[in-house]
């Protein structure tokens, strides 16, 4: 399966859908350079998805996408909204998207949900998504329980639709393995967090950028609502009242605007810094063209380095 003939795109990557930060603007810089983007319809009401939508398509004329959080209080209007605008791509996360998905495609959209696991993969498979985002833990923002190695090549085994592996995929050496997986395609996010054009504030950017390898946390584990972020004064007061016994309701007050502080102030001590694990391995601001097309190339230069290892010879197999 080539993704790329099926999206319509260059390179078999997708933009990650990421709230607050996936703007019409951002996706169409992403579809400009050869991937698909993609614009993330939570914190959006019906009216600031169809500007956003619309700011896209006067920005690029190539194939962009929609994310839909299916917890989104408004998501029956968004799901209607994205049939009139006849948007190519829905990506959908947090729940099931069934109901909508014959809908969608009726109005020749193609579905790809995000999925954390393989009953749900065969639940939207059955439903008739066209293909599916399968997310490991590595992953910033929300979480599944299972890493990217595990997952992907259980869903590829249990389906026989497209398969886009996502979750601590940031060099041309993680996408190979993905490739090797199974997958037909990657789904990337973090790393473009660090490109020039992405809309958060800079020191979003140079937090991402000063990380180690374990300057992540997943927090919301006990209340059922796990999330990956950097390490910060937040994340740390949000674990410990977690651990005190904080009731879901009195966290998600505690949390209510984090995102915006450090997308859109620069907040790094209180504001919710959503990333992957791969930030340890980020070191500069790229422009989103270097980015995808260096990890499209990269991946094919691993594979002819990894074709010439001596233990995959004909002679090193056998010894």
């Amino acid at each position: 399966m080539d993704l790329r003939k099926i999206l319509g795109i260059e390179y078999p990557i997708i933009q990650g859908g990421m709230a607050n930060i996936a703007t019409g603007a951002f996706a169409a810089v992403i579809s400009e350079t050869g991937g698909l983007g993609l614009i993330a319809a939570g914190g959006y009401t019906p009216e600031q998805l169809r500007e956003q939508i619309h700011i896209a398509r006067k920005a690029t004329s190539k194939p962009f996408g929609v994310n839909l959080m299916m917890m989104h209080p408004l998501i029956e209007e968004l799901a209607e909204l994205l049939v009139e605008e006849r948007v190519s791509v829905v990506t959908t996360g947090a729940g099931m998207p069934g109901k909508y998905i014959p809908k969608w495609k009726d109005a020749g959209i193609k579905v790809f949900p995000v999925i954390p696991s393989v009953a749900l993969a065969r639940r939207v498979a059955s439903s008739g998504a066209d293909g599916v985002i399968a997310e490991g833990c590595e992953s910033g923002g929300h979480v599944g329980e299972l890493t990217t190695m595990a997952l992907v090549p259980q869903v590829v085994d249990a389906l026989d639709i497209p398969v886009i592996a996502a979750g601590g995929i940031a060099s041309g050496r993680q996408m190979l393995a993905a490739l090797a997986l199974g997958a037909c395609g990657v789904q990337i996010g973090t790393t473009l967090l660090r490109s020039v054009e992405c809309p958060i504030h800079d020191n979003y950017k140079q937090a991402i950028l000063k990380a180690k390898d374990t300057d992540t946390t997943v927090t919301g584990r006990i209340a059922g609502v796990p999330v990956r972020i950097l390490k910060n004064k937040m994340a740390t007061e949000y674990v410990n009242q977690e651990k005190a016994g904080a009731t879901k309701e009195e966290l998600e007050h505690f949390t209510l605007g984090s995102l915006r502080r450090a997308v859109f102030d620069g907040d790094t001590v209180n504001g919710s810094l959503m990333a992957g694990q791969v930030a340890g391995q980020l070191k500069e601001i790229l422009p989103a063209a270097e980015i995808i097309k260096g990890l499209f190339e990269d991946c094919k230069k691993a594979f002819i380095e990894l074709s010439s290892h001596p233990l995959l010879s004909d002679k090193g197999i056998t010894e």
